[in-house]
């Protein structure tokens, strides 16, 4: 399987070699462009490949459904997730990348938590910014050998710290090596992401 067009997307190849690629993963609101310039930043040669969600929430993309901010639609979530694997998979042999770490904001963010619960094979790692519990019980799958960095946000409105904490409790007791971080900012993006990101990428 081949086909790339089931999601809008930009694909840079990569333009230094031993580079894991990136999958770039917008917040809501976001498109295939908003993370180009975070991910550049933070692996600067490596290739990105960046998706736009399907789901239109008041005329902004999203890559699943939510009942109401912080309340997402956990049939959705799991569809939605299969599809952007299945696309995911797709592009890598149309491409011919390696398996990517995944690099999500927000709801990118928690598409990609659920992306390691429901199809770990298609990642290599996430970087997940301002990530909350995806799905109330996961299924179970060995992520032993899966690196995740969580940067999350004291003085996030929108993810309670507890739901965040949980999320990196459940992907280490799967096995992931997890590492979160909890900076002294909300729910947007600061420099100290692109530093954390770059320095976990680089260990």
């Amino acid at each position: 399987m081949t086909d790339t067009s089931a999601f809008v997307h930009r694909f840079v190849p990569a333009s230094a070699s031993g580079l894991p690629p990136l999958l770039l993963l917008h917040g809501t609101g976001g498109d295939e462009n908003d993370l180009m310039p975070l991910g550049q930043a933070v692996l600067p040669g490596a290739a990105l490949l960046s998706p736009r969600g399907k789901v239109l929430e008041g005329g902004m993309p999203r890559f699943f459904r939510r009942l109401a901010e912080g309340v997402f639609d956990h049939e959705d979530v799991v569809r939605r997730t299969h599809e952007l694997a299945d696309f995911v998979a797709a592009a890598r042999e149309a491409y011919g990348t390696t398996a990517p770490v995944a690099l999500g904001f927000s709801n990118g963010a928690n598409i990609a938590a659920a992306m390691l619960h429901l199809r770990p094979e298609v990642l290599a790692g996430a970087i997940l910014l301002r990530a909350m519990v995806p799905l109330p019980v996961p299924p179970e799958h060995d992520l032993a050998g899966k690196r995740v960095l969580m940067v999350s946000g004291a003085m996030d409105p929108i993810i309670p710290a507890a739901n965040a904490a949980a999320l990196a409790r459940v992907l280490k007791a799967a096995g992931a090596d997890v590492r979160h971080e909890v900076l002294p900012v909300g729910h947007g993006l600061v420099r100290q992401d692109l530093d954390l990101a770059r320095a976990w990428l680089g260990a």
